[in-house]
C-alpha cells in the first residue's frame, strides 16, 4: 500500500508514534489509509450539513476495513460573494482547493481519497488535486437544496435576485421581496436549480467519479446518508482493486461529461471547469472547439431552472443522471469505467422508469442542439460562451449599439438608475481572469435586467456569469481586455451583432480600426496584493480554463 511509506519498518517508528497519538492501534497499521477531503463550513448553505454527512462516509470506510482521516478545504459561497470584492476570490479559490487536496494526499501517503464537495469551485478544485495524486478516488457531492415555495410556485436563489430587479421596476413591493427572501433557500444543500454547483455534480457522476444518483440525491434526505455510507465502503474496495482516478478519467469520459452538460443545459462555467480538469489528466484534450462539436450533436432535453420550471428534485424523481445517460446512450460512450467497478452501460442496464416530461426523449428535445453554444467573431477570436438553453427564441439574434462599462459595479448602478435602453448591448470589460482579477460572476446585472423586464438587451463580457443566469448573456470572451483582446477596443455606440444560432459575435469595426484603438488603450491599474497578485500573474485565458501556468 502507498501508506506503507509512513507506517512500515523500524525507520517509520517515529511516524507510527505520531499516528498512535491520533488513536491508531496495532492492527490499524495493516489497513488502507483513506483521506477524506471535507469542505464543511458554517457560512455556505451547500456545506453546512457536511460535518454530519462525513460521519456516514467514515462508518462505511471502517465497515469495509479502512482507516479514515478527515481534513478540510476552503469553500466560498458565490451567492454571498456576489457583486462585491469577494467574488474576485471565488474562481481563484479553485486553485487553492486543488493544491490543498494534492498537498494533503502527498504529504500523508493516503491509499485512497473520498472528496466531499458541494458548491461551484470546490467540486472541480478537489478533482483537480486528486488527479495530480492519481490514487483511487471517489466523490460524494453534498446534494442539492430542496426548492423553496412562494405562492405555490418553486423559488430559489435566482428568484430572490430577480425580485430585486422587479422591485426597482415597481412590479412588486419591498414586503414581497422580503417574503421571497425568507422562503427561497429553505435549508442545506447547493441551490436547487441547475446552477454551477449542481451542474458540476452531474458532470462528476457522468465522468464516473460518483455512485449512480449521487448528483441529484438531496442534501437533507435520509437517502443521502445511505449514499455516503456506500461511498465510504466503496473507496476501500477501489483501493483493493487498484482502481485509480486515471483509469476513469479518459478522453471519452470527458466527452460524455460535456454531452450531459449539453443535454441538461447546464452552467456556462463548465466551459472553465471541464477544461481545467482535463488539463490535469494525461492524453486528454478538451477545448472550446470540443464543446462546440458536441453541442451541435447532442440535443437539449431538460428544462431545469433557470431555463425552466423544473428543479433538481424533479430531475431526481425523473430518473436522475442514470435516466439521462440511458436517454443519451446512443450519443455517448457507455463503455467507460466508473467508481462502481462497472461501466456506464452496466450501471444503467436496469434503468427503465424515466419521466419523459422532465427528461425528454431524443426525438422530442427542448432544442435540437445543446444547452451551451460557443460563439466566435472579431470580438472573440478565441471564443466565448452562452447558456443557449436559457435564451428565449426571440433573443437569439440581437443587433444594437454598445454601452461600455469597465466594472460590474458601474453597469449594475446604470441598470438600477434606468440608464439602459431596449436594444442596447451592454459591454463589460476588464472583468476577465487577469483583468478582474478573478473573473467575477455577474449575477446582479443579469438578474436585474430579467427582473425589471428590459427587453432585447444583450450583455457581453470577458468576465463570467452565474449558472443561474438566463438570457442573451455572453461571457468568457477571449482574449480578455487586459490581454489586449478586441473586446477592449469597443466604444459606446459601436454596433454589435450577436447571432447565437449561427455561433457568431461581431462588432462593426475593421481589423485595422480595432488594432488602432487597442494601440492607444491604457489598461486600468488595480491596487492588488496578496494571493490575487500572484493569481493575476499566473492565470491563463478563459478559453484555457483560467488555470494557473
Amino acid at each position: 500500500m502507498k501508506s506503507d511509506s509512513i507506517k512500515k519498518g523500524v525507520q517509520r517508528a517515529p511516524h507510527r508514534s505520531l499516528l498512535r497519538a491520533c488513536g491508531l492501534k496495532d492492527n490499524d497499521f495493516e489497513k488502507p489509509f483513506i483521506g477524506i477531503a471535507n469542505s464543511f463550513t458554517d457560512i455556505v448553505p451547500g456545506h453546512i450539513h457536511l460535518r454530519e454527512l462525513v460521519e456516514f462516509v467514515k462508518e462505511g470506510i471502517i465497515a469495509a476495513g479502512g482507516i479514515p482521516f478527515e481534513f478540510d478545504t476552503m469553500a466560498i459561497c458565490d451567492g454571498i460573494a456576489m457583486n462585491h470584492e469577494g467574488m474576485k476570490y471565488s474562481l481563484p479559490s479553485r486553485e487553492i482547493i486543488a493544491a490543498t487536496v494534492e498537498s494533503m494526499a502527498k504529504g500523508h501517503s493516503f491509499d485512497g481519497l473520498v472528496l466531499i464537495p458541494s458548491c461551484d469551485k470546490i467540486v472541480p478544485g478537489m478533482i483537480m488535486g486528486a488527479s495530480r495524486v492519481n490514487i483511487p478516488t471517489i466523490v460524494m457531492t453534498g446534494g442539492p437544496m430542496a426548492p423553496g415555495n412562494y405562492k405555490g410556485k418553486n423559488a430559489d436563489l435566482i428568484t430572490v435576485y430577480e425580485a430585486v430587479g422587479e422591485l426597482s421596476a415597481g412590479k412588486i413591493t419591498e414586503k414581497e421581496v422580503e417574503e421571497i427572501e425568507r422562503c427561497a433557500c429553505p435549508g442545506a444543500g447547493s441551490c436547487s436549480g441547475l446552477f454551477t454547483a449542481n451542474t458540476m455534480a452531474c458532470v462528476t457522476e457522468t465522468l464516473g467519479l460518483s455512485l449512480p444518483h449521487c448528483a441529484t440525491t438531496h442534501a437533507e434526505d435520509e437517502e443521502n446518508n445511505e449514499m455516503a455510507f456506500k461511498t465510504g465502503k466503496r473507496i476501500v474496495e477501489m483501493v483493493e482493486e487498484d482502481l485509480k482516478i486515471s483509469d476513469i478519467l479518459t478522453q471519452e469520459s470527458f466527452n460524455n461529461a460535456i454531452a450531459i452538460d449539453m443535454a441538461l443545459g447546464g452552467s456556462s462555467n463548465t466551459a472553465l471547469h471541464i477544461p481545467a480538469l482535463a488539463s490535469e489528466v494525461e492524453c486528454v484534450d478538451v477545448d472550446l472547439e470540443l464543446f462546440d462539436k458536441i453541442s451541435r450533436d447532442v440535443p437539449h432535453i431538460a428544462l431545469i431552472s433557470p431555463a425552466g420550471e423544473d428543479t433538481m428534485m424533479d430531475l431526481h424523481k425523473a430518473g436522475g443522471i442514470p435516466g439521462v445517460l440511458k436517454t443519451l446512450k446512443d450519443k455517448i460512450d457507455v463503455n467507460q469505467m466508473t467508481v462502481t467497478g462497472k461501466t456506464i452501460a452496466e450501471n444503467i442496464k436496469e434503468v427503465e422508469d424515466v419521466n419523459e416530461d422532465v427528461i425528454r426523449p431524443l426525438d422530442n428535445p427542448v432544442h435540437e442542439d445543446g444547452g451551451i453554444a460557443i460563439l466566435k467573431g472579431n470580438i472573440a477570436p478565441n471564443g466565448s460562451v452562452v447558456k443557449k438553453g436559457a435564451v428565449a427564441e426571440d433573443l437569439m439574434y440581437l443587433k444594437g449599439p454598445a454601452k461600455v462599462f469597465t466594472s460590474e459595479e458601474d453597469v449594475t448602478k446604470a441598470i438600477f438608475n434606468h440608464e439602459i435602453d431596449e436594444g442596447d448591448i451592454i459591454v463589460i470589460v476588464y472583468e476577465g481572469p487577469k483583468g478582474g482579477p478573478g473573473m467575477r460572476e455577474m449575477l446582479n446585472p443579469t438578474s436585474a435586467i430579467a427582473g425589471m423586464g428590459i427587453k432585447n438587451v444583450g450583455l457581453i463580457t470577458d468576465g463570467r456569469f452565474s449558472g443561474g443566469t438566463r438570457g442573451p448573456c455572453i461571457g468568457h470572451i477571449s482574449p480578455e481586455a487586459m490581454a489586449d483582446g478586441p473586446i477592449g477596443a469597443i466604444e459606446d455606440g459601436d454596433i454589435i451583432e450577436i447571432d447565437i444560432n449561427n455561433r457568431s459575435i461581431n462588432v462593426d469595426l475593421t481589423d485595422d480600426e480595432i488594432a488602432s484603438r487597442l494601440a492607444k488603450k491604457k489598461h486600468p491599474k488595480h491596487d492588488i496584493d496578496g494571493w490575487l497578485a500572484i493569481y493575476q500573474k499566473l492565470v491563463s485565458s478563459a478559453d484555457k480554463g483560467a488555470i494557473l501556468r
